[in-house]
């Protein structure tokens, strides 16, 4: 197994380490600024946009501008946690719903459809973000169909982010290098504004991994090598409208686990290829009229998994799932005698497809559609805000998994706020929940042989209720302070869970009669799968609680989040793709971040998670780990930037709760030990 030694850092992390201690011990007081998470400070009474969505900027949270995993930024929302040590098997979970019980897009692009349980389907190098967006939970209509736990979307670097006032052209070069699986980044950005209407931008980044080491020194498998393409190009015309194209690349080449999330199986890795391709459209219009404000875009997405088992004869497997849509949507504001209106219609229809190839012959194919027309209105009323909504969908489900059966729903939402006292809000919300059946898992799909059609299969439906209260105190200690506090208590039921089973599958209780249906014993297995309908329905019930306080150079947040599920006959937890199950321990995170000169950043992060034995009989033991990091931009060199951080600093040993976790080590999904990164940038 590999050690990390100083023999062993690259040049590049000597480097800059030695940049860093020597300007820190020479920095000169300064004017500060802040480089934490962007804290939004508001008085909007609107709910769902400013108490029940967190965002984080890249560029201004220093563990997400070092990430090489979602879990190295994301986690700092609360209500949000990554399962999965690789970036092959990185899993999203939003109040213990993973991915595909979420609404995931990429600049508006939705990314549909499961190809391998034992990996994560969310295909993206967090070096092509600047933003992320989180809907915790589903309070609104807008979000649309499959976002029973909310949405997540990821939004790239525009050329806008990067040009400097009167910039016709520039670039960005970035080099990073982290210690514990010797990977290595490195990338390159060119932006241009060649009129004053026009906006360009080309990226492309290099990413090698080698197999890394848990806190007890026992290798993760992995060996690969990424590449990750980002082209945009926009234009503004006659003022109102505004027109914009991309394409993103994020393919990732090597030799890694069969299951990616059995990591330390030294047995199990073999060469696969993993990527996705996203087109996408957009235009805008937004004339002088407070009822015009129309965006919209077209896309088609496609994730990849290719395989050759025997590291010989090519790529003998490919599963694929490509997802094709367009959406609409106009916002309008409305003045009355008898408030204000915020007036969104939107129309939504997107087709998900899944293919498999074996043996270079194509195997099978299903395809589902899903078409959503919403209204919702932000009715404000002085100090109360009313926010209605209803939305229609036509779902038709996918031949090989409920014969195509096609199912029309409306589902309906109310949300309310009022403010108790200045920059003070209590808000409630209530939320119907629909969800058609989801694909099969491409892997797996056979064109009916060995498959279940489950024609009474019923699609996923309940609610999400919330409650809470947020308020914003400023001048407590200095002028420019800033205190941020919120608190929310939630409950979801869902019926009819949906649930993916198959022979041998990981729960190892019971296969399916491909005939009927029915379900055997762990002694009498059946050569078949489908989804099925849970034996019962599910209560997801927790509480988020958030303080963030800002000054001129100081900052400091404290987050606690918990999420338990209970069915209603058995009192199991809801069970979970990746084993066990998805309830996890409570979570508490503090981040803080000092700025002692303009030049000089310093933060630290803390999470702890405390130990569950979840109603399945799973056992999660609790964590506790430290961050630490640093970035220097000299003064007389403006244009460069150096970062060090120390991650997992006392070398925790420790499985993620949102990942696999098991009695055995051998199919547990360990977090990597102590992990040392330095990156430098340079823009001009």
């Amino acid at each position: 197994m590999r050690k990390t030694s100083l023999n062993n850092l690259s040049p590049l992390f000597l480097a800059i380490t030695s940049i860093l201690v020597v300007q820190a011990a020479s920095a000169e007081a300064d004017m500060p600024t802040m480089t934490m998470q962007k804290i939004t400070v508001t008085s909007d009474s609107s709910v769902r946009e400013s108490v029940q969505q967190d965002e984080v900027y890249n560029e201004d949270y220093t563990p997400a501008q070092q990430a090489s995993h979602l879990s190295d930024f994301l986690e700092v929302v609360p209500g949000v946690s990554i399962g999965g040590t690789s970036s092959v098997n990185q899993r999203i979970r939003v109040r213990g719903l993973d991915d595909t019980n979420l609404k995931v897009s990429i600049d508006g692009a939705r990314q549909e459809g499961a190809l391998f349980y034992h990996m994560g389907d969310v295909t993206i190098d967090p070096d092509l973000l600047k933003q992320t967006e989180v809907a915790v939970g589903n309070n609104s209509v807008t979000l649309g169909n499959d976002a029973l736990g909310g949405a997540v979307a990821f939004k790239t670097v525009d050329a806008a982010d990067l040009l400097k006032p009167g910039q016709k052209i520039g670039a960005k070069l970035h080099a990073g290098y982290a210690s514990n699986n010797d990977e290595v980044l490195t990338s390159a950005t060119v932006f241009a504004a060649p009129a004053e209407n026009v906006d360009l931008l080309a990226y492309y980044g290099k990413r090698n991994v080698e197999s890394g080491e848990d806190g007890e020194g026992r290798e993760l498998f992995e060996d690969s090598k990424g590449e990750n393409i980002l082209l945009k190009a926009g234009a503004t015309i006659a003022d109102d409208h505004r027109i914009g194209a991309s394409f993103s690349r994020t393919e990732k080449k090597g030799v890694f686990p069969f299951r990616p999330d059995f990591p330390s199986r030294p047995e199990d890795p073999i060469p696969q290829q993993v990527k996705r391709d996203t087109y996408n459209v957009d235009y805008g219009f937004d004339p002088a009229n407070p009822l015009i404000d129309v965006s919209a875009n077209a896309y088609q997405t496609k994730t990849q998994i290719l395989r050759d088992s025997d590291g010989e004869a090519g790529y003998e497997f490919d599963a694929e799932v490509k997802t094709t849509g367009a959406k609409i949507e106009n916002i309008s504001m409305i003045e009355s005698s008898v408030g204000n209106h915020k007036l969104i219609a939107g129309v939504e229809h997107y087709k998900k497809e899944s293919a498999m190839s074996r043996d270079f012959a194509k195997a099978s194919s299903d395809e589902a559609k899903n078409t959503s027309v919403y209204l919702e209105d932000q009715w404000r009323l002085d100090k109360l805000t009313l926010t209605p909504g209803v939305r229609y969908d036509r779902y038709e489900s996918p031949r090989f998994v409920s014969d195509g059966k096609i199912y029309n729903n409306v589902v309906g939402a109310l949300a309310a706020s009022y403010e108790i006292a200045p920059r003070t809000q209590i808000f409630a919300s209530y939320t119907e929940l629909f969800n058609g059946p989801d694909l099969g898992q491409a892997i797996f799909n056979s064109n009916g042989e060995g498959m279940y059609v489950n024609k009474d299969l019923k699609p996923e439906e309940g609610y999400n209720s919330e409650i809470g209260i947020s308020t914003t105190l400023r001048d407590l200690t200095t002028a420019n302070d800033a205190l941020q506090l919120s608190a929310k208590y939630f409950k979801s039921n869902i019926e009819n869970y949906q649930q993916f089973i198959r022979t041998g599958n990981s729960a190892g209780r019971y296969g399916l009669n491909c005939t009927t249906g029915a379900r055997g014993s762990a002694g009498n297995l059946q050569d078949c799968q489908g989804m099925i309908n849970s034996d019962e329905d599910y209560e997801i019930k927790g509480v988020e609680l958030a303080a963030n306080y800002t000054t001129n150079n100081f900052g400091m947040g404290l987050s606690y989040s918990r999420a338990r599920s209970e069915g209603d006959k058995t009192g199991n937890s809801i069970p979970s793709v990746s084993g066990g199950s998805a309830d996890s321990g409570d979570r508490y995170m503090v981040n803080l971040n000092y700025d002692p000169t303009s030049e000089l950043g310093l933060g630290w992060r803390s999470t702890y998670v405390d130990s569950i034995t979840d109603k399945n009989g799973i056992s999660k033991p609790s964590y506790d780990v430290h961050d630490v990091y640093m970035s220097y931009a000299p003064r007389q060199f403006q244009d460069i930037k150096a970062t060090l951080g120390v991650y997992n600093i006392f070398d925790e040993t420790y499985a993620n709760h949102s990942s696999r976790l098991s009695e055995s080590e051998a199919t547990t999904d360990f977090e990597p030990g102590r992990n040392i990164k330095a990156s430098l940038t340079y823009q001009f």
